[in-house]
């Protein structure tokens, strides 16, 4: 075995943009072009009797999974839910024609060093003037009693505050249903919070641990093993990596520095719980609103993906 790929047809994914668009993902190869480019022409030769024109990659199977290649930031860890590959795929994935679709920025923040942190200084500051500006918001946390609802809050702010970006696609009830399944056991109240404005909810951020820090012991992929691995980290308060993988606001909300009232409460109550460290990401990387204001509270690129295209 030398290699593996998988082509796929999003049909919601050509519905939302109306293009014709087919993906690669879970590409794995040695360092050798002749593979790579035998499963590329698989993949288009799977795809183009679908009637797409364009190959587009890597993801498994959306935006909404993971997704990119890795083309800056070797040198660290991936964090939870995010993918890694070697430096090698980069030419392989070139070579075979592709051109660059879209770059997916990940940012880095915080201070591994005790004492006080610069950044929960600079939030704090922000916060304050946000508040004063804006009266009537406030946040609470996720209610794990109340998940279900509270999902339903944040399908409906994501399915608003995503909807323009591009790659796109709405989630299903099912998949929704999936992730509350799915992290039930293991989220953090605290770490997701909602933000209201009158009572009424208008925007949310989840962060979660980076359950990668006891995973990567977890070497025959057991689900027991993992499972309690996590729960005995959440337990002894070990984990200190953080990830903020989904902030959003509605569309009238944008533009007021809202945002950065998540971004205090998650710091905030991160560091009472011991965290330290955080990744933000993926943003677009022609997102400029959000990648100002991660830059203004000091956050960093330190890692870059990459969607490619191909014509079919």
């Amino acid at each position: 075995m030398v290699g593996r790929i998988a082509a796929v047809h999003n049909r919601l994914h050509n519905e939302t943009h109306q293009d014709r668009v087919g993906f690669w993902g879970w590409f794995e190869s040695v360092d050798d072009q002749a593979v790579a480019d035998a499963l590329f022409a698989e993949a288009a030769a799977w795809l183009r009797p679908r009637g797409l024109d364009t190959l587009r990659g890597p993801a498994s199977f959306s935006v909404n999974d993971q997704c990119g290649l890795l083309v800056d930031g070797f040198d660290t860890p991936p964090s939870f839910m995010m993918p890694h590959n070697p430096r090698y795929y980069v030419p392989l994935v070139e070579r075979a024609g592709f051109t660059v679709a879209k770059n997916l920025l990940v940012y880095e923040g915080g201070r591994l060093d005790p004492g006080p942190v610069p950044l929960l200084d600079r939030l704090a500051r922000g916060a304050d003037i946000v508040h004063r500006r804006n009266p009537g918001l406030t946040i609470r946390p996720l209610e794990v009693k109340q998940i279900r609802r509270d999902v339903g809050l944040i399908k409906s702010i994501y399915s608003a505050a995503w909807e323009k970006n591009w790659g796109f696609i709405p989630m299903t009830d099912h998949e929704w249903d999936h992730l509350a399944a799915q992290f039930k056991p293991v989220v953090v109240p605290e770490l997701v919070p909602f933000l209201l404005k009158d009572g009424e909810p208008i925007g949310f951020a989840v962060a979660l641990p980076d359950f990668n820090s006891v995973l990567h012991g977890n070497r025959n992929g057991g689900t027991l093993g993992g499972v309690a691995r996590i729960l005995w980290a959440l337990n002894r308060r070990t984990l200190w990596r953080l990830r903020i993988l989904l902030l959003g606001l509605l569309p009238e909300y944008r533009g007021r520095g809202l945002d950065v009232l998540l971004y205090h409460w998650i710091w905030s109550k991160g560091q009472a719980l011991g965290y330290r460290w955080g990744e933000a990401g993926w943003i677009l990387e022609d997102n400029a609103a959000m990648n100002a204001g991660l830059e203004k509270m000091t956050f960093r690129v330190y890692k870059t993906y990459r969607f490619y295209d191909r014509p079919l």
